[in-house]
């Protein structure tokens, strides 16, 4: 089998615009946010460590370790409600108790604008997704269909069961141009709700709401719902993407404004 050159090519496009995402951002923000770099790297830790470690450690139990929470997880019900509380809680504890320290320092510089660490740990939060989840998954398939294209993906994949070679060929055979508009729609969309969350959480923490990480755990997981309901089948993929595509539009205008806001009341004041 081999992958159409023209889907080769948007694949690298839409992975090259995914990977440049986050790098983008920061330096378009750096200056007029004062951006901590340190910030940054904080959200790049607390989602290799929270989601990339023992969120992953945790799904491996429930989902294939523990035999009786393999078979309650059967049930579509009980996998939605588990798939999306447990990015809720992994992430958003790790968001917290990462915002927490952060206000530490940010209550001695008093003259950066409100937001600026919460856009500056959301950046390295969602970029973090954005490579570990998209960028390097996406550069692994691009590998393989180099490969396929050249003869040499069966060889390449010699120590893999024929199960696993099969569901790579597979895979393969269902890349298209439109699969690779949505994964930067979905990798966009999940950037944009990581920059959102973390504002969420930042004012909370800054406000001293003890209420605001349950709030954000509750947000988080109803953003993960309809991602969870099409990996149970429940819902289709066209449905999922267009509901991501709408609702991120209608955060990031939201979230532009509020804090376009809150910067003009800054400097009136």
């Amino acid at each position: 089998m081999s992958v159409a050159p023209i889907t080769l090519v948007c694949l690298s496009l839409a992975t090259l615009f995914v990977a440049a995402l986050p790098v983008s951002l920061y330096r378009r923000l750096r200056q007029p946010l004062a951006l901590d770099w340190r910030d940054t790297i904080a959200g790049v830790a607390v989602f290799a460590f929270f989601a990339a470690v023992i969120e992953r450690a945790l799904n491996d139990h429930v989902l294939h370790g523990n035999a009786a929470t393999a078979q309650l997880m059967a049930n579509p019900v009980f996998f939605v409600l588990y798939g999306a509380f447990a990015a809720g809680v992994c992430e958003e504890v790790g968001r917290y108790i990462a915002m927490r320290l952060i206000e530490r320092r940010a209550a001695r510089k008093p003259n950066i604008p409100a937001d600026s660490a919460a856009f500056g740990y959301g950046i390295g939060h969602a970029g973090a997704e954005a490579w570990f989840v998209g960028v390097l998954v996406q550069l692994q398939w691009i590998v393989f269909a180099v490969l396929a294209n050249r003869g040499n993906l069966d060889e390449h994949l010699s120590n893999l069961t024929l199960d696993s070679v099969l569901r790579v060929h597979l895979i393969l055979s269902s890349l298209s141009p439109l699969f690779a508009g949505v994964f930067a729609i979905e990798r966009t969309a999940a950037f944009v709700f990581q920059i959102a969350l973390s504002v969420l959480m930042w004012r909370g923490v800054r406000a001293g709401w003890k209420g605001i990480l349950p709030l954000a755990i509750l947000v988080h997981a109803l953003i993960d719902v309809p991602a969870a309901m099409y990996q149970a089948r429940l819902a289709p993929l066209a449905a999922v993407d267009g509901f991501y595509a709408v609702a991120a539009a209608v955060v990031a205008v939201v979230l532009f404004r509020t804090c376009r806001r809150k910067r003009r009341v800054a400097r009136a004041a």
